[in-house]
């Protein structure tokens, strides 16, 4: 199964691969301030794969906070947040935000609360290697 999905405006096309149907994947509500605010509702598949799509990487490259190693796939035109990237032992590992895919509505599994606050970064990152999906970025000009 392949669900596709991106932005608004279109500068961000995502694709997440898995042999999984929308409702046997997990579905993760973080409790952070950035994904409140965006409302996000996380999925990977560590045997899956997600690619993001762009014409261009954004000027000052992509939204970083907290402990700083996760790009976060926000729209630079349009504001919407599609997924996080992070590179963990020179692989790539992401997830995707299902309500920025457009099968959004066949994740109708409640979602877990997550409250990653006290990891350490080399637990993050284990995490991350652990139970994210494989991913690559493509910039592929308009």
């Amino acid at each position: 199964m392949t669900y596709q999905g991106g932005c608004h405006c279109g500068r961000l096309q995502v694709s997440f691969t898995t042999e999984k149907a929308a409702t046997e994947l997990p579905l993760r509500a973080c409790q952070c301030m950035f994904c409140r605010r965006h409302g996000a509702l996380t999925t990977s598949d560590p045997e899956g794969e997600v690619v993001l799509t762009v014409a261009e990487v954004p000027a000052g490259g992509w939204y970083r906070f907290g402990i700083g190693v996760t790009d976060f796939w926000v729209c630079p035109g349009c504001g919407v947040y599609v997924g996080a990237h992070v590179e963990v032992g020179g692989e790539g590992r992401a997830v995707v935000n299902t309500r920025a895919l457009e099968q959004a509505r066949e994740f109708t599994q409640g979602p877990t609360a997550m409250d990653y606050g006290d990891e350490t970064r080399e637990g993050r990152l284990a995490r991350r290697a652990r139970i994210w999906s494989p991913a690559r970025v493509r910039v592929q000009p308009r």
